[in-house]
């Protein structure tokens, strides 16, 4: 079942570890059929040096294992929650990468100090409340996936694909699995680059026209960034 997208996820999974975002097992990769509304998941604390496509776990909309030998990862029922929010969303990424779990444990969002995070985010990369004691000790991982998008709020998802869940690290997703990836690699090296910023003692972000001018190049119906598909071929 899902073979195809089994192995997308596998080879995802191991992408955190290759760009360096996980260590150990501190982070998970899904995807999701648009068709069937079938999730692919990481297994539950499997070693990534172990794992084979086949130890993925696919389970449904409501979070319940469809075909695995394995556990899904304790963090499905908050990728099964963005899921259902955002229909646009094909992959998700959780991580415990160094400089972005950083701003997560500060409580902080991550300004639009220059234009390598404008290229990629149309605005401050968001950081959630802290969840109550109540909510932390009753359907936790659900709970976080309740405060991402309450903290999303009407922002389309897509235009910022991530976000910093206080206290805990960042996720992030994309139109399909491997832009899920990419955005979490670009989210820990942006995350990287306003840590030093701040160091350097700036605090206010860049102007709005040209966060407008970086993101609308790239992104949008006006985007003029990269290669048509004519000059391409």
């Amino acid at each position: 079942m899902l073979e195809k997208l089994k192995n997308i996820v596998f080879r995802a999974n191991l992408d955190l570890v290759e760009k360096g975002l996980v260590i150990h097992t501190w982070g998970n990769v899904s995807g999701i059929d648009k068709e069937s509304r079938l999730i692919v998941i990481k297994p539950s604390g499997v070693s990534y040096h172990s794992m084979k496509p086949d130890d993925m776990v696919v389970i449904d909309h409501e979070g319940k294992v469809v075909e695995g030998k394995y556990k899904p990862s304790t963090d499905a029922p908050t990728h099964v929650l963005l899921y259902n929010a955002y229909k646009s969303l094909g992959g998700i990424v959780h991580t415990h990468s160094s400089y972005a779990t950083s701003w997560a444990q500060a409580g902080r969002p991550i300004p639009p100090f220059g234009t390598t995070h404008a290229d990629h985010y149309y605005g401050e990369v968001p950081c959630t409340r802290l969840l109550t004691k109540k909510e932390t000790e009753t359907d936790y991982e659900i709970n976080t996936g309740e405060i991402i998008i309450e903290k999303l709020g009407d922002v389309d998802p897509l235009a910022v694909p991530s976000i910093l869940v206080n206290g805990h690290g960042p996720f992030c997703w994309g139109i399909d699995t491997e832009n899920a990836v990419y955005n979490a690699v670009a989210l820990e090296e942006i995350a990287k680059m306003a840590f030093y910023t701040v160091l350097l003692g700036k605090t206010e972000p860049i102007s709005q026209f040209l966060l407008d001018k970086h993101f609308k190049r790239k992104h949008g119906s006006d985007a003029y960034y990269g290669q048509s598909k004519s000059e391409e071929n």
